[in-house]
């Protein structure tokens, strides 16, 4: 059934010999107005169209128009070369080594724009120029078929054409918009092995639009897992950076797990994912990350990230030889550890890095309650993603519950009440401040 399937795609492959007459859905057909869309993208679009050029709205603009969403970006395919667009467009730069972009500029807004592709095994020139099976170079220019068939999946390759406002599907996209079905658009081994990134891409459209896998391409996903070591760190941080803003992080997070994605993202947090505490942490966190999206408020991803790598932590301080150290020293040597191994997965920036050691060292200052010290916690840059963490420690069933409530009626009390809370604190046992421990000096050999 399966090989039937994929004979299906290579026959309809786009080829010199045999094209595929798209289905044109009209607009009395579709739910999508130019009242939606984006009015610099409109501006580009119909600039491009009066200059003889093919213009379309493609991917996942049209996906989310289709399925009743507000986009978040509008990008552009069209038949001009990068070139061409830059003649058309004085806010125009050219960007990109393996995909040639124009971005036309619009104060902070940027506007998209492809020259329609073919796939690589049409193009000669490409031949060689790959890794590990994954595509290292993707500039060769084709037709709008030839864009079609190299997109991902069927949901994201349909064109909204500004000419007479039709939408364009050539993979049966329409079909699996309405069925929410994902479906990778040719053989998924291969697909997925010329950019094993799209593992990931599919695993978040799956849980941000609550999408059912196509047999073929689910039986693929649970297999290449692996594939993902062969993507940069830096790649594989930015995809994560996407979870973190879609708001439906828990979906996601589960959908992750589901495919054996997480742990090639996150190798030491799967590995904690046993215990409840740690489960339960980290989907408290992302229930409150999906409502802040919700609300439109920002997240932060050094909190996010300091609630994913937070037991990992706190395991290496109890099972290793940092045990015997003052409990500051062995917390500050194992996110040293923890940090160090897992920027080899992800490449987080060195600031984010600094963000996620300060809000973990806080959950350390925060069993100060005497004298001064609450006051120079409550002072930190980092106090509020550092308070956060603490609250979600409580809710996930952490033994914290109780420190966790002196710290919200201290930062949310007067004067008077602060005084009153240290002098309960008071009661309590004090922390032993740790010494610092110095290298012992060589001594010195006299001849």
């Amino acid at each position: 059934m399966l090989k039937g399937f994929f004979e299906r795609f290579r026959k309809e492959s786009p080829s010199p010999h045999n094209q595929i007459q798209p289905v044109i859905i009209p607009r009395n057909q579709h739910p999508i107005s130019r009242d939606d869309i984006n009015q610099n993208a409109l501006k580009v679009l119909y600039r491009l169209h009066h200059a003889g050029y093919q213009a379309y709205l493609v991917g996942g603009c049209v996906r989310d128009l289709l399925l009743k969403r507000r986009p978040k970006d509008f990008d552009i395919a069209t038949n001009a070369r990068p070139e061409d667009v830059r003649k058309l467009f004085k806010n125009c730069r050219l960007i990109g080594k393996r995909f040639r972009l124009a971005h036309i500029l619009f104060g902070r807004e940027i506007i998209e724009v492809a020259t329609f592709r073919t796939h690589h095994e049409k193009a000669p020139e490409l031949q060689g120029k790959m890794h590990h099976g994954m595509i290292v170079r993707d500039n060769v220019y084709g037709t709008i078929e030839d864009d079609a068939w190299r997109r991902d999946f069927t949901i994201n390759a349909l064109y909204y054409n500004i000419a007479n406002f039709s939408v364009v599907d050539y993979v049966d996209g329409m079909h699996d918009i309405k069925a929410r079905l994902l479906r990778i658009i040719g053989e998924p081994e291969q697909r997925f092995h010329e950019d094993p990134v799209r593992l990931l891409r599919a695993a978040r459209f799956i849980g941000k639009l609550n999408l059912t896998v196509s047999p073929e391409t689910e039986h693929t996903l649970n297999q290449l897992s692996h594939l993902l070591q062969n993507v940069s760190p830096a790649r594989l941080f930015q995809e994560v950076l996407k979870f973190f803003q879609e708001g439906a992080t828990v979906e996601t997070f589960h959908v992750l797990q589901k495919y054996h994605l997480f742990e090639q993202l996150f190798s030491q947090t799967a590995a904690c994912l046993a215990d409840r505490h740690t489960k339960k942490l980290i989907e408290e966190a992302l229930h409150s990350t999906d409502q802040r999206i919700q609300e439109e408020k920002t997240v932060s991803p050094a909190f996010l990230l300091a609630v994913f790598l937070w037991h990992p932590v706190t395991q290496r301080v109890l099972k290793t030889e940092y045990g015997h150290l003052p409990p500051y020293v062995a917390l500050e040597k194992a996110l040293q550890n923890v940090l160090e191994l897992q920027t080899k997965q992800l490449a987080i920036p060195r600031m984010l890095l600094v963000s996620i050691r300060e809000i973990c060292l806080l959950q350390h200052h925060f069993n100060h309650r005497h004298g001064s010290r609450p006051y120079r916690s409550l002072e930190h840059p980092r106090f509020r993603a550092g308070y956060d963490l603490l609250i979600l420690r409580a809710k996930a069933g952490e033994p914290v519950s109780e420190l966790a409530d002196w710290w919200t009626q201290f930062h949310t009390g007067d004067t008077v009440q602060r005084e009153q809370l240290l002098k309960k604190a008071s009661q309590f046992p004090r922390i032993k401040k740790h010494k610092k421990f110095k290298k012992p000096r060589q001594p010195s050999i006299h001849k």
